[in-house]
């Protein structure tokens, strides 16, 4: 039997905002003190908003994917449409827009798949992946104009290659597919 956690919560002995970078990224530095008595005098918190993802089946069971290029790696890569929660938006709502702005793909029905923290060490957002199946191709896309986007259709069997070759790195969307894999395969 799995225990349950104890919630051994840190001490908070100073916090300051030290870097407020538009709506994207705030920095936290906090002196916070451990249950044992132990303190670190310089603990940096990276303050995101909640991001969304989305696993996104058409009628006829493609996978909607897209291909962007990110630059702190230099490289183009597969992914999901994902996205930020703006201010007032629920994670629903906000992953129905990314789909429809980043893909022209609208409707079907939709489910929270999965939450994860990109990394509790030091962020202090979620990312929440929804399944939406039965999406269909309804209007252009609509890019940002940052964004260069571009749409891809695949069968399943070619997002688990993907996968298994390690064409898919965000490691945020690369859990919720192996998720929705192996979740499959257990009911066939």
């Amino acid at each position: 039997m799995i225990r349950k956690l104890e919630n051994r919560r840190w001490k908070v002995l100073k916090s300051e905002n030290i870097l407020k970078l538009g709506p994207w990224l705030s920095v936290r530095q906090e002196c916070v003190k451990l249950p044992s008595g132990v303190e670190i005098p310089t603990w940096y918190v990276l303050e995101f908003p909640d991001w969304i993802n989305v696993i996104a089946l058409t009628k006829d069971g493609q996978m909607v994917m897209v291909d962007q290029y990110r630059h702190a790696l230099g490289e183009t890569h597969y992914e999901l449409v994902a996205g930020v929660i703006d201010p007032g938006e629920t994670p629903l709502h906000a992953a129905q827009r990314e789909l429809s702005e980043e893909t022209g793909y609208e409707g079907g029905e939709w489910s929270l798949f999965m939450t994860l923290s990109p990394n509790p060490t030091n962020h202090n957002n979620l990312s929440y992946t929804f399944l939406a199946r039965g999406v269909e191709k309804r209007r252009d896309q609509h890019q940002e104009p940052t964004e260069d986007i571009g749409i891809d259709l695949f069968a399943e069997d070619e997002v688990r290659q993907l996968l298994e070759q390690g064409e898919i790195v965000q490691a945020l969307h690369a859990a919720p597919l192996w998720r929705y894999f192996a979740e499959k395969q257990k009911k066939q």
